[in-house]
């Protein structure tokens, strides 16, 4: 899929995305909107992709720049089937983004499997991270995973499932939301990308590179990313969370709060998994006042 935006869907997603080769090869899509010396980074997770972002771009980019990528296999950016999809992969793409773009102060904004790409890039450049804003993530190992995950993990039928079906990112668009329904169209901008049985392979990959014990390729790359969260924990930090996450629940927002003491949180118990979208009027304002706010 190219990054041409169906007339459709300009009206909610009114870009027009950048591009970037990653040191593999593979042409990545990102937004680079507003302008300044300080640039949000926006980290989306699985099945989503920089459509997740909208809104809070077109708030916050008056006053800062904005970077939301599409990462490999995801969004408008290209769908390899043979790409390397493993957090080491993704975080390696993030750092060779930032690099090229000359960002030398960050702030980081983590949804979903974007919590462990973000927290891993600044894991290992904790001196370009200031403001942390976490949104429904992990970047640790947790042994709680849902039953309908670990489903899709399963190599034969989970692949099916994912891939052949849609039936990660298809629920989705519902399972994600309890406070109000997406629009028909949000729900097609959500899905835009993930139409067929190639353009799922990264949402069957990102599932699949979920670590649950130490064997898993992916294991060191996490636990080393969790160990990095010790050096960001006098950043200023927001936490916003829905209650009603069927994946990451309130077993992880009680690990950040440890993790990360000194947070302001926003708790919402009545809010889905897609927190951002389901209460958009409400945390996207609360989360672009944080981002703008300077240093004391």
């Amino acid at each position: 899929m190219s990054a041409t935006i169906p007339d459709w869907l300009r009206p909610l997603y009114p870009f027009s995305p950048h591009s970037f080769t990653t040191p593999r090869g593979a042409r990545m899509s990102y937004l680079d909107e507003g302008q300044g010396s300080e640039a949000v980074l926006m980290l989306h997770g699985n099945p989503t992709w920089s459509f997740y972002y909208r809104e809070l771009v077109q708030a916050v980019a008056p006053g800062r720049r904005c970077i939301a990528p599409d990462h490999i296999g995801m969004g408008l950016s290209e769908k390899p089937q043979d790409y390397p999809y493993t957090l080491a992969t993704r975080i390696d793409d993030v750092a060779a983004l930032v690099r090229t773009l000359g960002l030398t102060k960050v702030h980081l904004v983590v949804h979903d499997w974007g919590g462990a790409i973000g927290f891993g890039f600044a894991a290992r450049y904790p001196e370009l991270i200031d403001r942390l804003v976490i949104l429904n993530t992990a970047a640790f190992p947790s042994p709680h995973l849902p039953r309908r995950i670990a489903l899709c993990k399963l190599r034969g039928a989970g692949t099916f499932v994912v891939r052949g079906l849609n039936g990660f990112a298809g629920p989705a668009v519902w399972m994600a939301m309890h406070r109000r329904k997406l629009s028909a169209v949000e729900r097609r901008g959500f899905l835009l990308p993930y139409d067929s049985w190639a353009n799922r392979v990264a949402v069957n990959a990102f599932v699949k590179d979920i670590p649950m014990t130490q064997d898993h390729p992916t294991w060191n790359a996490l636990t080393a990313t969790a160990e990095g969260l010790q050096s960001l924990a006098n950043r200023p930090a927001l936490i916003v969370w829905g209650g009603r996450d069927f994946c990451f629940n309130d077993h992880f927002y009680a690990e950040w709060r440890h993790r990360l003491p000194q947070a302001e949180t926003v708790y919402l118990p009545d809010a889905g998994h897609y927190v951002l979208a389901d209460a958009n009027t409400e945390v996207v304002p609360r989360i672009a006042a944080f981002l703008l706010q300077d240093r004391p």
